[in-house]
Formats: C-alpha cells, sequence, structure tokens
C-alpha cells in the first residue's frame, strides 16, 4: 500500500478564509499541507485554481451535494449545482474524488430511502465517470445512530452502492454514533479510502445535527484514530478537520499535521 498522502478539509479554516484567501493558504503551507479538500468550489473554481497554483497546493478531493437533488441539505435558499456543474468545476481545480458531504437524517431511517440515496450517488458515479472523476460519500452520525435489521445504516447503505463508489469515513462521527472503528473498517473494507482525521472527548457525544464542543487536536482525545489508520487498507487520504474548535485552529491543525507525521504519513 502507498503511503496516504495528509490533507485538511478547508471547512476547519473557513473564517480564515474568507477573511484572507491567500494568506491562509500560504499558512497551511508553511506547517507543510501540499493538499486540501476544498468545499463549496463550484461556484469560485478559477479562483481557487488559481490561488492553490500560487502556494504549490493541490485539492485532490473535494466536496459537493451529489445526493440531495435541488434541495441544499443545509440551506434550501441556496441553489445546488447540477452534477455535470459540480464535475466541470472539479476538472478546473484537477480533483479525482468529489464527496458528498452529507445526506438529511430523515432519509437513513429505512430501506426504501436509503436505497433513494444509494441510487442518486451510483448515477452520479456514472456521470463522473465521464469526466474522470470519482464520486464519494463522507458520513455524519445520523447514520450510525439509524440502523436497518440490526446493522447501522452506513453499512446497509454500502451494499447498495456502485463499486465505483468510495467511502470517506470520518472518524469523529462514526466514533460518536456508536461504532467500533476498527471492525467497522475491517467490515467496509477497501472502499474507505479516505480518513477524516478527527478527535474529541466524546463529553458531551453530540446529538444529530449539533455542533460538537469537544473537539480537541488530533491524539489528545478519545477517538482510535492510530487504529484507524492502522485499520483502513486501502486509505489514500488522511484528512485533518475541525467542525468546531475554541483553541487555537492554527495550533491544533499543526498538532494534527504533526500526528500524522509522526506515523510516516506525508
Amino acid at each position: 500500500m502507498t503511503t496516504p498522502a495528509i490533507s485538511i478539509q478547508l471547512w476547519t479554516v473557513r473564517d480564515q478564509l474568507e477573511a484572507d484567501l491567500d494568506g491562509t493558504l500560504e499558512k497551511l503551507a508553511a506547517i507543510g499541507f501540499t493538499n486540501v479538500e476544498a468545499f463549496g468550489f463550484v461556484s469560485r473554481a478559477d479562483e481557487l485554481a488559481a490561488a492553490f497554483a500560487r502556494h504549490g497546493i493541490s485539492s485532490p478531493t473535494g466536496h459537493a451535494s451529489l445526493a440531495s437533488g435541488t434541495e441544499n441539505p443545509f440551506d434550501s435558499s441556496i441553489k445546488v449545482p447540477t452534477a455535470d456543474e459540480v464535475f466541470a468545476a472539479a476538472k478546473t481545480l484537477g480533483m479525482t474524488t468529489v464527496i458528498d458531504p452529507f445526506v438529511a437524517p430523515d432519509r437513513w431511517q429505512s430501506i426504501e430511502e436509503i436505497q433513494k440515496t444509494a441510487d442518486a450517488l451510483n448515477a452520479a458515479a456514472a456521470t463522473a465517470a465521464e469526466h474522470g472523476i470519482t464520486v464519494g460519500y463522507h458520513n455524519h452520525n445520523q447514520e450510525f445512530l439509524a440502523e436497518i435489521d440490526d446493522r447501522f445504516a452506513l453499512e446497509v447503505f454500502a451494499d447498495l452502492l456502485d463499486e465505483r463508489v468510495v467511502l470517506e469515513l470520518d472518524v469523529y462521527w462514526a466514533s460518536a454514533g456508536g461504532a467500533d472503528i476498527v471492525e467497522l473498517l475491517q467490515r467496509l473494507g477497501d472502499r474507505v479510502v479516505a480518513l477524516h482525521i478527527k478527535d474529541g472527548t466524546l463529553e458531551p457525544i453530540p446529538s444529530i445535527g449539533q455542533v460538537p464542543t469537544d473537539q480537541v487536536p488530533a491524539g489528545e482525545g478519545v477517538v482510535a484514530l492510530s487504529e484507524a489508520l492502522d485499520a483502513a487498507a486501502n486509505l489514500q487520504y488522511a484528512i485533518i478537520e475541525f467542525d468546531a474548535y475554541s483553541g487555537d485552529v492554527w495550533q491544533g491543525v499543526t498538532t494534527g499535521y504533526e500526528f500524522l507525521t509522526a506515523r510516516g504519513l506525508s
């Protein structure tokens, strides 16, 4: 197995990006990042591509809604780009994998709803293939708090996916949903190509839709990050992220980067 690449989900530094795009990318590059995971990139692909190039940064993965139809799962007032628009923007950025970051909790409560989501991602994967792009899915905790026949909804979902669809496992949110990370990764197998490296105390465990208050730099919480890195047999990307962090985000990101480099990642 090739050594997984270190990356960072830019949501972690969203406020800093909004205030100073180039300055934020410069700081990330100074820490050592050469890869990032973009979000909200469709409407500003040319701008981001130019900025990334100025700082020697690539975005091999990115987040965009693919399975929620025309309805933005976060804000119904925001227009959702078409799949072709998403993949065209991804090509502009040199992105190879586009990952749907969220499907609403009510769509994990029955096999019928899970099948609809799988069908939508499978259709997106077929379109993506025409652009030379892979499609993936990123979990939160709703896919684990819902079960179908005593199986996590995420695993039921995985069984329904086209073989071209990959998974990006958010280890923190899977832990918050009650999963044993090592056993989960063993069951999901090679479909998992990326991990979100995110830690916390899980005190309190965040409920669905709640902004977590317990997140800490990688290696300082109770999430089984090292074990996850060892158990993910087909891992290509280890992606640092905070959903929310009350400390110095730059110090937290640096600690996360050092956590991964100490384990031989680069």
